[in-house]
């Protein structure tokens, strides 16, 4: 069986730089084991399959390690598939998934995507995620997708975050984590650690910008907002709260071009 395959840098305006990710368009699922082994031979964070659906497209997501009910680059590069590739008179696309209806709309160049609103509550952190940070946030909440946000007073408290990455995949109740600060050019900036879902450090997370979003936007009393992830390649983001509902938008290039034979 022969698959296409499209690598595509989400959250970037050039290649090198935003989060990779691979996107498999298909007539319909494989086999669960079959997706899995393509998302550990690809070793991306993300690999996305989509199938037709009335009109639209389903879509499932997997790290090289586990499927996620959730991810926010991997959607985006996926309408960027649609849109430039497989369908590109095409201006907006709906995703069935996990999560409900995820909506993409183009504008230019840019990408929109219409996720859920996932915002945080206090919580008591685990003296584990305090023990597995070297630099002590100044709060720790939790959101509903169960990841723990540790929020900082400066960004440079979120560049120099060194995480024991084997503390924080053993904190059993997590998914993953989002540390977060006021940005210096930006409205904020984070960082994305996910080692349980093997993912030790993400370079772009959309997911995470359904938490984010809603928090900074109280809390900042704006809106909308403009972000950083402060990982290596970093990524951009434009977000905007809208209730139960949130945008979240950036840029998409393609990488590559292939096929898989499995």
């Amino acid at each position: 069986m022969k698959i296409p395959l499209y690598q595509i840098d989400a959250f970037t305006g050039k290649v090198f730089g935003g989060n990779p990710a691979a996107v498999c368009p298909l007539d319909s699922w494989l086999p669960d084991a079959t997706m899995q082994s393509i998302g550990l031979e690809n070793n991306l964070s993300e690999t996305a399959f989509i199938v037709p659906s009335d009109g639209q497209y389903a879509i499932r997501w997997f790290t090289p390690t586990v499927e996620v009910e959730l991810c926010g680059h991997a959607t985006l590069a996926s309408a960027y598939a649609v849109f430039n590739i497989l369908e590109p008179s095409r201006t907006s696309v709906t995703f069935s998934s996990k999560s409900g209806p995820l909506g993409v709309s183009r504008l230019d160049d840019t990408l929109v995507l219409d996720f859920p609103s996932l915002p945080p509550i206090p919580c008591d952190p685990p003296q584990a995620l305090l023990a597995a940070l070297n630099v002590k946030p100044a709060s720790v909440l939790l959101a509903k997708s169960n990841n723990y946000m540790a929020v900082y007073e400066r960004e440079d408290d979120v560049r120099a975050l060194d995480p024991d990455m084997d503390m924080l995949a053993s904190i059993g109740s997590a998914h993953a984590f989002i540390c977060t600060a006021p940005g210096t050019d930006v409205d904020f900036v984070s960082r994305f650690f996910a080692p349980k879902q093997g993912i030790p450090e993400d370079p772009v997370t959309g997911g995470a910008h359904c938490t984010l979003t809603p928090y900074w936007s109280k809390r900042l009393n704006r809106n909308p907002l403009r972000a950083l992830q402060l990982s290596k390649r970093g990524g951009e983001l434009f977000c905007e709260d809208r209730g139960d509902r949130v945008n979240i938008a950036g840029r998409a290039v393609l990488y590559l071009e292939g096929a898989i034979h499995v």
